[in-house]
């Protein structure tokens, strides 16, 4: 019972729930960046290259069970036999690429507003709390009215 409660203390933080929201919207953005990459970019890509299918661009290292030629990455996998991928890797970095500059306009953006309210923030020096005797020299406390080592009047 102890294991559960100490769960929902930990389930209940803000934080917990601000990375379970990043994570879902990462998640989400990731799967519309792979869209983006493989159903909007690499078509006209492929088709300027003259007309090649990047998803299915491979090296075959070994045959399968029925020999190939194969027509497509999916029929020389499913034959069982041995591929470099190098084609779905391209997309893949591209797919990378595109998330990094997001992260990093996101970043930038943030770091932006950071300043940015940095420096609407006067700093205001904080009033000293000591002072000096203009008599004996001594360092007394701020609001005192009669130095304590002197016994002079300081108003």
């Amino acid at each position: 019972m102890a294991m559960v409660r100490e769960f929902k203390e930990f389930i209940s933080r803000g934080n917990v729930v601000d990375m379970a929201v990043g994570i879902i919207i990462g998640a989400a953005f990731g799967a519309i960046s792979r869209s983006l990459v493989d159903d909007v970019l690499m078509p006209p890509i492929g088709l300027l290259l003259g007309g090649v299918d990047f998803s299915n661009l491979f090296v075959l290292l070994q045959q399968g069970a029925p020999g190939g030629p194969y027509a497509s990455l999916a029929a020389a996998r499913e034959a069982g036999a041995v591929v470099i991928a190098y084609g779905p890797f391209v997309q893949t970095i591209i797919n990378f690429l595109i998330v990094a500059f997001a992260v990093f306009l996101l970043i930038k953006s943030v770091n932006r507003l950071k300043r940015k309210k940095e420096a609407e923030q006067e700093i205001v020096p904080a009033a000293p709390t000591t002072q000096e005797c203009p008599f004996c020299f001594m360092t007394i406390p701020g609001k005192a009215r009669r130095c304590p080592q002197c016994t002079s009047d300081l108003t």
